[in-house]
């Protein structure tokens, strides 16, 4: 089974430059789960009659959202966090914005494993938004899967907004305790690992060089100066099912390029 996970920063622009339907005919994901769709259902002319579609979008048009579409029609779907876990956190921010009507989270129930696709809130230049992401959303987040774990294994993907250690980004001097390299986000992202979730690339692939974002400045993807914010993550029960895990830099459209994993299930 093949699962991917992109970020397409607006699924209408990739559409409309020509890059996602060339995409799907050339890697024929099995589970693919998108991140800032920045859309709803209705607002997107697109026809994929081999998948079954579910959609998270925000209540603020044009703005986050997200998207998972299943060849297989999954046992069951759910939207944003359990009403277990969310009472236990804050999702609102100091600006009074609230992250859970942000379409950020798509759980899909599978029959061996859970798949939950994942926007990470963005921590903001101003870091405004890092006590909600330290402090709220990333424990809640793994509490979330935590709790799927405990009846079947968890398969988790998308923007996690962090570079996870200084081999995940080209230049992590001078972006030490910036958005997306402080240390509450990296903190966030080892308490992944430390609860027994393992980061899949890992598993294949060692060192510096490997990134899934990159700015549209300076030229910066053609000379690979990036960042990795785009991750799956699985379950340990699942570690020796996964055969593959591949990051898909030569797919355009977006500023994040797609990421995958293959299991043997």
């Amino acid at each position: 089974m093949k699962i991917y996970s992109w970020n397409v920063n607006g699924l209408r622009a990739v559409l409309k430059k020509g890059n996602f339907l060339p995409f799907i005919d050339a890697h024929r994901p099995d589970v693919l789960c998108l991140q800032e769709t920045k859309s709803e259902r209705e607002q997107v002319e697109i026809d994929l009659p081999d998948y079954h579609e579910y959609w998270n979008s925000a209540t603020t048009k044009g703005y986050s959202g997200t998207a998972i579409f299943s060849r297989t029609e999954p046992l069951s779907v759910s939207l944003g966090f359990s009403s277990a876990v969310a009472k236990r956190f804050t999702f609102v921010d100091d600006a009074g914005r609230d992250s859970t009507t942000e379409g950020r989270i798509i759980t899909a129930e599978f029959p061996k494993f859970y798949v939950v696709t994942v926007y990470t809130p963005n921590a903001k230049d101003d870091l405004s938004r890092l006590p909600l992401r330290s402090v709220n959303w990333d424990p809640a987040f793994l509490a979330h899967c935590k709790a799927l774990e405990k009846k079947k294994p968890v398969v988790f993907c998308g923007d996690l907004n962090v570079a996870h250690t200084e081999l995940d980004l080209a230049n992590p001097k001078p972006n030490r305790g910036k958005k997306g390299f402080t240390t509450e986000e990296r903190q966030g992202f080892q308490a992944f690992l430390d609860a027994g979730f393992v980061d899949s690339l890992r598993i294949f692939e060692q060192g510096n060089g490997h990134y899934t974002w990159w700015s549209h400045f300076a030229n910066s993807r053609a000379r690979n100066v990036g960042w990795r914010i785009d991750y799956v993550l699985v379950s340990s029960a699942l570690r020796d099912a996964v055969t593959a895990a591949e990051i898909h830099a030569d797919v355009m459209g977006s500023d994040h390029c797609p990421v995958s994993i293959t299991l043997d299930v």
